[in-house]
């Protein structure tokens, strides 16, 4: 049941005809071809509804507002743009770069096996295997008739449907559960097949969270897979949505919000990331109004690892000793994984997967779909087709001037445009969200460690002596509600009397919250990247500096006054004259860079002390393969 296939009310200043030929037009021009049906998003069902039911109200959403992607696609002259709406944007060509909707709809039928010969690309890799000699035995138990008795329907997907059961005999006899239910005549492509051992193995690894469906085994027979979970009989968060006339109070939200941003903050944690994020994957246990909410359907979910995954985990067999600083070493040179599928549903994916690079932020960037449609009751990405709405994700900016967000609170806005920005760095971690002022001021919320805050202390710690001073310059400027997140994290490392940490608190503190398939995995990646803090301790001023993120202060409104701030610090602390070929040095370019011409504006003439420019700069972490790029 999905959210891509409604339509909006029609645009008063546009008949439906005139707007349907346009981007008929468009979508011609675009592929070479004649438009074709909408794509099957993973996940999502598609609307049989006429045009003429629709002028009213959508059978999926009938609480549509006026969205910036509707001006985006209209042919409304700037004459007749209303004051209260985001603006028209204008473009040298009607929409560069190409739409990647075509590669994306080719993408997604390879995936799953509904590509007709005559239509098919280049298979990649293994998807170019027949379909007659995949293997479909999973290696899980064949005794699924002996332990449950299978019962009614109680929804339908894509892929497969899910039942109620109950236990047939033992300590659980009568209790009921829910079971997917996964045919292997569906699964047509090695691809296919892999996304349910996938996902059998995520739902095994990520146990123990209130948050999260809980898992009982997997089973298979010579016709289906058997996924047993635990039943949650209160309903869809969609369907809350909807019986609430389309939006939440800013009180009942924030509740939504927590949960969701918890249980996403546990499996980013566990290196998971969901990548179908949506009202639908959220039940209520039960129909009371106040019933916890759990994630669930992890059937597009995939792991994402540190860098050098492999001799991270040759730590793991052998002892401490030099090696391990060797290891550590090489590790800080590679960059942590990308994933690059395409997958998802179309209004809740983030910009960063259309570009096929992307990692935890794209749930995040989920999260702030689902939290505006909460405070507001419309998407803020609309379009006819899957292609406008990848346009729209790609290009348009949700509007926050159409009621009611006039009238909704000044944190509640800034929460969601911090989730919703297009630059996956600038963008809050899950467990950042929950230290926002809008969240953390209500009812003792506790914000989870943070994945975040060890990717950015690995970055830290392969940094020049140079670059960690202007680091600890910029944290001298942070306000309360920034050093907010820094002092629960730091907390949540468990530091000594003397209010430090080493590696080994790290040690402790990744035990303590990750599940056991992780500790077999993460820990490891991450002591190893981390692994000169075996041999000093780093206190709290210096965690700060090696905590921050640069690009998510650089998208607050305050960047300007924190790096002026910064600098002035830096000059009276840390900056001295620096010749050319020193900081060359300091920041680890090779003879091949032309430095002088690189770093020439980077020294002040007068006294050759680093100017702003490249205080600023050096903030950003300049290497030798940025300059490659430039």
């Amino acid at each position: 049941m999905g959210l891509c296939h409604g339509k909006p009310l029609p645009n008063p200043n546009t008949s439906e005809a005139e707007e349907a030929n346009w981007e008929e037009k468009e979508k011609k021009k675009e592929t070479g071809e004649p438009p074709q049906m909408q794509i099957q998003v993973p996940n999502a069902e598609n609307s049989n509804v006429k045009d003429e039911e629709i002028g009213k109200k959508s059978p999926f959403f009938p609480f549509y507002s006026p969205s910036p992607a509707h001006h985006f696609f209209s042919k409304k002259s700037p004459s007749n743009h209303s004051s209260n709406s985001t603006p028209r944007r204008f473009f040298k060509k009607p929409f560069p770069p190409p739409s990647p909707a075509k590669h994306i709809r080719a993408v997604l039928a390879r995936r799953h096996g509904s590509v007709k010969p005559n239509e098919a690309a280049i298979p990649e890799g293994s998807e170019a295997e027949a379909v007659t000699g995949l293997d479909k035995s999973f290696g899980f138990s064949k005794n699924f008739g002996n332990k449950y008795e299978i019962g009614e329907e109680v929804g339908r997907g894509h892929f497969g449907y899910t039942c109620k059961a109950k236990f047939k005999k033992g300590e659980l006899k009568g209790q009921q559960v829910a079971v997917k239910v996964i045919p292997k005549a569906k699964m047509t492509t090695t691809i296919a097949i892999e996304d349910v051992r996938r996902e059998v193995k995520i739902l095994r690894a990520l146990t123990g969270h209130n948050n999260l469906v809980q898992f009982y085994d997997a089973y298979e027979d010579h016709d289906n897979v058997y996924i047993v979970m635990e039943l949650c009989e209160g309903g869809e968060l969609l369907d809350r949505i909807l019986s609430c006339g389309g939006k939440y109070s800013e009180d009942d939200a924030r509740v939504v919000m927590i949960q969701i941003l918890n249980v996403v903050a546990f499996c980013h944690l566990q290196g998971v990331v969901h990548r179908d994020l949506k009202p639908e994957n959220f039940l209520f246990m039960l129909k009371d109004e106040n019933s916890q909410m759990k994630a669930i359907d992890f059937g597009l979910s995939d792991f994402v690892k540190p860098g050098l995954f492999c001799l991270a985990v040759i730590l793991l067999l052998g002892k401490w000793c030099h090696f391990e600083l060797l290891v550590s070493k090489i590790a800080n040179c590679f960059p942590d994984e990308r994933l690059n599928d395409i997958v998802g549903s179309a209004y809740y994916v983030a910009p960063e997967v259309l570009h096929r690079s992307y990692s935890t932020e794209a749930d995040v960037w989920s999260i702030g779909v689902i939290a505006y449609i909460l405070l507001c009751g419309s998407r803020p990405f609309w379009a006819r087709t899957e292609s406008g709405i990848f346009r729209a994700v790609l290009k348009a900016d949700p509007s926050f001037d159409e009621v009611p967000w006039p009238s909704l609170s000044a944190e509640a806005k800034d929460f969601v445009k911090r989730l919703l920005n297009k630059d996956p760095r600038k963008r809050m971690s899950a467990a950042q969200a929950l230290s926002h002022p809008w969240i953390r001021n209500y009812n003792d919320v506790k914000v989870p460690l943070d994945i975040l805050i060890f990717r950015l202390m690995k970055a830290y710690m392969r940094s020049s002596s140079l670059r960690k001073a202007a680091l600890r310059a910029l944290s001298k400027t942070l306000t309360a509600d920034e050093l907010f997140y820094l002092k629960e994290q730091f907390a949540l490392l468990e530091p000594n009397k003397n209010e430090c940490i080493s590696l080994e608190n790290i040690r402790m503190a990744l035990m303590k919250n990750a599940t056991d398939a992780m500790k077999e995995s993460r820990v490891p990646d991450f002591l190893a990247s981390l692994g000169p803090l075996q041999y000093r301790k780093m206190d709290f001023e210096e965690f700060c500096a090696a905590a921050l993120s640069v690009l998510q202060l650089e998208g607050s409104d305050r960047w300007e006054q924190h790096a002026r701030s910064a600098y002035e610090i830096f000059e009276k602390d840390g900056n001295r004259a620096i010749v050319i070929e020193e900081l060359a040095s300091e920041l680890g370019l090779g003879p091949s860079v032309p430095v002088h011409v690189v770093l020439h504006d980077w020294i002040r003439h007068t006294d050759g002390k680093l100017s702003f420019l490249g205080f600023v700069k050096l903030l950003h972490g300049i290497s030798s393969r940025t300059f490659a790029k430039a």
